[in-house]
């Protein structure tokens, strides 16, 4: 049938769980180290490096969004709690009243550098020991080449056209 995409064979889809079970048991590892050493999750450490990357420690909700790649919903679900914990705090924006802006607190400062070192070192032995220097360069061709590819538009289904053109 013209126009329909192939599957992926039987050695593809191998590699494809090979890569996903691996990364999920990677990430999970991770995360059990990072809050064992230091009592944060993976998305404090990703909110908390962030807002320490930031100009003054503080940044716009919507962009913090963008930047960690959440939805918006998630993200202030997420900031309710560490907000609480006083990790951070959320203000007004002073050259916006609809937008907010998020706000490393001293607290949270003090958690993020606490657990770099620690995050770091389990980086290193969990994912940089466990590659040949050639291997690392190939996982990050691979990533980029993935990101790549993610970044552009999806293709139409199969079977449908676009009814008008693309923008470019």
């Amino acid at each position: 049938m013209p126009g329909r995409r192939k599957l992926p064979s039987r050695g593809e889809l191998r590699t494809w769980r090979e890569f996903i079970e691996t990364t999920e048991a990677l990430r999970g590892m991770l995360a059990a180290r990072l809050h064992s050493d230091s009592g944060l999750s993976p998305g404090d450490y990703a909110v908390l490096l962030a807002l320490s990357e930031a100009t003054g420690g503080r940044i716009r909700s919507s962009e913090l969004a963008a930047r960690i790649g959440w939805e918006r919903s998630r993200l202030s679900h997420h900031l309710a709690r560490m907000e609480r914990r006083q990790l951070i705090r959320r203000e007004e924006c002073a050259t916006d009243s609809r937008g907010a802006e998020v706000v490393l607190e001293p607290a949270g400062a003090e958690a993020f550098h606490g657990a770099t070192v620690p995050h770091l070192r389990a980086v290193r032995e969990l994912f940089v020991d466990a590659l040949t220097p050639e291997q690392l360069t190939a996982a990050r061709e691979i990533a980029a080449a993935l990101r790549e590819h993610l970044s552009r538009p999806a293709p139409p289904p199969p079977g449908r056209t676009e009814s008008r053109p693309a923008s470019r």
